[in-house]
């Protein structure tokens, strides 16, 4: 099969699909890979090492479009890359369809089948394609958020560890799945104050076993949000409905009467946000202030570490990606039912539910989409 990798041109995203170890696996079993020109720059991977690992360098993304049978990206297609699908094409990647009417919108147009790393399960209820990616932005979440609540970037000025004889800041993380996970490991690293919200008892357990009575672990209702939520620094919104729009628990009305200078860190904004004050921002304008509250709602959070981010993420997209090359998209994803919970878009068709009933669109089931 011929794979393609472009360069990927979203803001300030510096990762990209394959790195040239991963390439040379792809090469090791009998397939040939295009690369376009300084797409793993920004990992420190020369063209010379992409050719060196068996990848043949395009000057044009449109080439590598127009040839591949399998495109394998980090973020999803801009709207110039969807204009370049083609029908029965495999795109491989995160897309993130629920808030995005525009981008499934092109890509059901495109007829290409586009498999979502974001919604591939492993069995046992993980997301092992978006996990690294939640890891990486949960310990983010926090370094952004500490330098948000500086004063001269509209923050209360507050060091988050504090000092002896100061106390640290407040830091509320909702939701305690891999985000907030990493997020309380990097918040209590830095000695703040720190409190985990979830509606699941057992989750809220296993928290409290890893970190001990350093981590407060508080049950999320209506109630206990909007106090903790008014009494915080700073804000980490880790709620995740695998597939679907994130749900919006900070309102408009809370925000008006949290702390001024403090800040809320959306790491949800992939999924359209939980916070009910949040848009999308972008690693060269991260923040925007509300209310006196300052929002970092930045995408693709991940792309400002792209060598960690980047071998993270082909540790775990490899396999999936060689599947697909070795044994045909329809035998990968029919043989695998958790790799089957990837196909979000197949010929025309939606076939992932939550994006469906988010954006109006006819569920298809994924087998029949294949088979038909």
């Amino acid at each position: 099969m011929l794979i393609g990798v472009p360069k990927e041109i979203k803001n300030h995203e510096y990762r990209v699909g394959l790195t040239p170890t991963s390439v040379r696996e792809f090469i090791a079993h009998g397939h040939d890979v295009l690369v376009e020109t300084n797409a793993g720059g920004g990992i420190g991977s020369s063209d010379e090492i992409y050719q060196f690992a068996g990848a043949q360098i395009v000057g044009d993304p449109a080439e590598i479009f127009a040839k591949a049978e399998l495109i394998v990206k980090v973020k999803e297609p801009q709207a110039a890359e969807r204009q370049m699908l083609r029908p029965d094409q495999v795109l491989f990647t995160y897309l993130h369809l629920a808030p995005d009417p525009d981008q499934t919108r092109d890509l059901v147009n495109s007829g290409a089948v586009c498999i979502a790393y974001e919604t591939v399960t492993d069995g046992h209820g993980g997301l092992p394609l978006l996990a690294p990616m939640s890891q990486v932005a949960g310990r983010l979440s926090i370094q952004a958020g500490a330098s948000a609540l500086e004063r001269a970037k509209g923050g209360r000025g507050i060091l988050l560890g504090g000092v002896p004889g100061v106390a640290p800041a407040k830091v509320v993380v909702i939701g305690g799945g891999v985000v907030g996970e990493n997020a309380i490991y990097m918040a209590l690293g830095m000695a703040a104050d720190v409190t985990v919200l979830d509606r699941r008892v057992d989750v809220l357990a296993r928290l409290a076993q890893r970190f001990g009575a350093a981590l407060k672990t508080v049950y999320s209702t209506r109630a206990s949000l909007e106090d903790y939520v008014l009494q915080a620094d700073l804000v980490i919104g880790g709620v995740l409905i695998a597939g679907a729009e994130a749900p919006k628990l900070v309102t408009r009305d809370m925000v008006k009467r949290m702390k001024p200078g403090a800040v809320l860190v959306d790491v949800a904004i992939d999924q359209g946000g939980c916070f009910e004050t949040s848009h999308m921002t972008t690693h060269a304008e991260p923040t925007y202030v509300v209310d006196g509250v300052v929002h970092y709602c930045v995408a693709n959070m991940p792309g400002a570490v792209p060598h960690t981010s980047t071998h993270a993420l082909n540790n775990v997209t490899l396999p999936y990606a060689l599947a697909l090359a070795d044994k045909g998209y329809q035998k990968a994803l029919l043989e695998n039912p958790n790799f089957l919970e990837g196909l979000n878009v197949c010929k025309g068709k939606i076939t992932y539910r939550a994006v469906a009933e988010d954006l109006g669109y006819e569920y298809v089931d994924p087998r029949v989409a294949l088979e038909s």
